[in-house]
């Protein structure tokens, strides 16, 4: 087998799925920082995953410069002076006819000719009642009028009008009936009533090569041809305008046609009035273009600007799933489309992975997604700290509560939890079955199991305390703080699953938080105060439960304490909020911690910012509880917390 290699630019299509933990990667940082999950995942989709897949802002911009590009290169003043050099052909071979015969009616058609208006459209209009000397003249004045009557259909119509290779006055009759018949089924559908589609297809179907396959089909398509024939009438000037107006009624000669023709186009803006209806383009094309041709030229800048819109997204409801990838790829290339259809997987496969779902339409995290987001923190703290060995990879095996000893110990029914020893197990059923029956036959009895002896781990119970002011996301540290927290929730939920974590929340009160509640929308409250006190409070309450484990508190903070809880008036407790702090607000604070400390929980605390007076408060509750403060950057703050949790444990 032989194999090429060439440098990647960008361009080359790739094989490679990305994996859900790279797209948990991409939106965690958005979800964390109070955005939820539905704009999480939009931003992911307008950016895209650089150098994987580009997102919709790069597709939009390619598609603007695509348009741009294509509107520059189309000749919008189109005209029909191109039919006129013919005209003068056919003029100039009638004459030398006329020169030859010296009869007087001969010389009063040479005066006839000579009276024609000057604009093509004037002069065909009164050619159409001329008789013709030149049999010649009159096949190639026929011929003439046949093609500017398909130019104009064509125009009109576009591709539907493939089939049409003549167009005599007959075939404008029919197609004067087809407009009437198809008119006619517009206003039935109106009005909720049944309409016959098929029998009009089998009528006219030869004029409608690219078989619609129901009435809406065939709407669209007209519908988007007649809009760029209108872009492309309003492009012109209204000396162009009036002299195309006034060509098609004279090739056509027909008012009920152009009665018709107007009826449907009303009935075309009014089923899709999202299309650019008469807007003018201004293209800077030299390259002379037919009638058809620019009408070509709009349909297809129509085309692009419907694509550009879609990408850009930014009309109410807007989904990935309105762009057209036909209309993508024509526009721009194969690998544009195998990069919507990409970030159009995105969500799914999320959905799918069990990490996102809608509940009444609103998109969230679901548990397994937040324990993955957990997860994939915990691994990038680790990666961090070269916690792994080299060449090591992601584990999601859960951890067990102990190490074997190597001894075993009997099974006691309904008291027991724990692996069974079954090399042991095994030995003891078949050294019973001998002694009482000395035959080989193998029956297992309750008493013959026994487990594997485990040594005792010390349980612990962790309380950590969350800064949740509106200093945290102000300075930088809010993302980096729920990161840690869900990483630390992730480890302890699979490494030590018999230990306890308390996620604690403060502001001008604390409250107890789910894992859940760090990745939703307003978590940060815009409230005054930061309750220490509280926080302090809770988690002495909480810790109280677990008497025989090794219980700390975290703390996570960037500000001094500038709350406290005071007797209310109405009875209970209520938060006072002091900026400056005052004198009572770090007294009662500091009485807190030192009752934590006296229930024998250690506490850790990690401060996000030095300022003096946080610095100051801070190392006088460091010597009244025998607690460690610690200074950690804000995006170092998991690795601190993590890499302590795991070495004092």
């Amino acid at each position: 087998m032989r194999s090429e290699y060439s440098r990647w630019d960008g361009t080359q299509a790739y094989d490679d799925e990305i994996e859900d933990s790279d797209l948990v990667d991409e939106i965690s940082d958005d979800i964390l920082s109070g955005i939820g999950p539905e704009r999480a995942l939009q931003r992911l989709m307008r950016r895209g995953i650089p150098g994987r897949v580009r997102g919709l802002d790069e597709l939009s911009r390619r598609m603007a410069e695509a348009r741009r590009r294509w509107a520059e290169k189309t000749n919008t003043n189109a005209s029909v002076s191109q039919y006129s050099d013919r005209l003068k052909a056919i003029l100039d071979q009638e004459k030398a006819a006329l020169a030859a015969d010296r009869s007087d009616g001969a010389r009063l058609r040479e005066t006839q000719l000579d009276l024609l208006p000057t604009s093509p459209a004037g002069a065909i209009r009164q050619l159409m009642s001329y008789e013709f000397v030149d049999p010649r003249a009159q096949e190639a004045f026929n011929d003439l009028v046949e093609d500017i009557r398909r130019e104009l259909l064509q125009a009109q119509f576009g591709k539907l009008m493939g089939a049409m290779q003549n167009v005599s006055v007959e075939d404008v009759a029919r197609m004067r009936q087809m407009l009437a018949e198809l008119n006619g089924m517009i206003e039935v559908r109106n009005n909720g009533e049944p309409y016959d589609f098929e029998g009009f297809m089998q009528r006219y179907g030869d004029m409608f090569p690219e078989r619609p396959r129901n009435l809406d089909e065939l709407l669209e398509v007209l519908a988007s041809r007649m809009a760029a024939m209108s872009r492309l009438l309003a492009s012109l000037s209204p000396e162009q305008r009036r002299e195309l107006e006034e060509l098609q009624s004279a090739v056509m000669n027909d008012m009920d046609f152009e009665f018709e023709m107007a009826m449907l186009g009303q009935e075309m803006e009014a089923l899709a009035p999202n299309l650019p209806w008469g807007e003018a383009a201004y293209g800077q094309g030299q390259e002379p273009m037919g009638l058809s041709e620019t009408a070509d030229a709009f349909e297809r800048l129509g085309e692009m600007e419907e694509v550009e819109q879609a990408l850009r997204g930014r009309h109410a409801g807007a989904s990935i799933a309105d762009v057209d990838e036909a209309k993508l790829q024509r526009a721009l290339d194969e690998q544009a489309v195998a990069d919507l259809r990409e970030l159009k997987r995105i969500e799914k496969a999320l959905e799918e992975a069990g990490m996102l779902a809608r509940d009444s339409g609103k998109l969230e995290l679901t548990a397994r997604g937040i324990r993955r987001l957990g997860e994939r923190a915990l691994i990038k703290v680790f990666e961090v700290l070269k916690h792994d060995r080299p060449g090591g990879h992601e584990d999601r095996s859960v951890g067990g509560p102990a190490e074997p000893t190597g001894a075993t110990r009997p099974w006691r029914f309904d008291e027991d939890h724990g692996e069974i020893s079954v090399q042991k197990t095994v030995f003891n059923a078949v050294k019973r079955s001998v002694a009482r029956s000395g035959s080989g036959a193998l029956r297992l009895h309750p008493d013959d199991f026994e487990l594997i002896e485990a040594e005792s781990r010390t349980k612990t119970a962790t309380a950590l305390l969350l800064d949740l002011s509106f200093s945290m996301p102000l300075r930088g540290h809010w993302v980096a703080a729920k990161k840690m927290a869900l990483a630390l929730h992730a480890l302890i939920e699979g490494k030590y699953p018999q230990d306890n974590l308390y996620l604690i929340g403060f502001s001008d009160y604390a409250r107890r938080l789910e894992p859940k509640e760090l990745t939703v929308e307003g978590t940060i409250e815009r409230v005054y105060g930061t309750n220490m006190q509280h926080a302090f409070l809770l988690a002495r309450r909480l810790l109280s439960e677990h008497p025989g484990a090794s219980r700390q508190v975290i703390m996570v903070t960037d500000g001094e304490p500038t709350a406290h809880l005071v007797d209310s008036y109405r009875g209970g407790v209520e938060a006072t909020f002091r900026w400056p702090p005052t004198s009572e607000t770090i007294h009662k604070t500091l009485a807190e911690a030192t009752r934590l400390s006296s229930s024998g929980i250690t506490l850790n605390i990690y401060m996000l910012e030095e300022d003096e007076g946080l610095t100051r408060f801070m190392d006088e509750l460091a010597e009244l509880t025998g607690g460690r403060v610690f200074h950690a950057a804000g995006h170092d703050i998991g690795q601190f917390v993590l890499r302590d949790f795991v070495k004092y444990r």
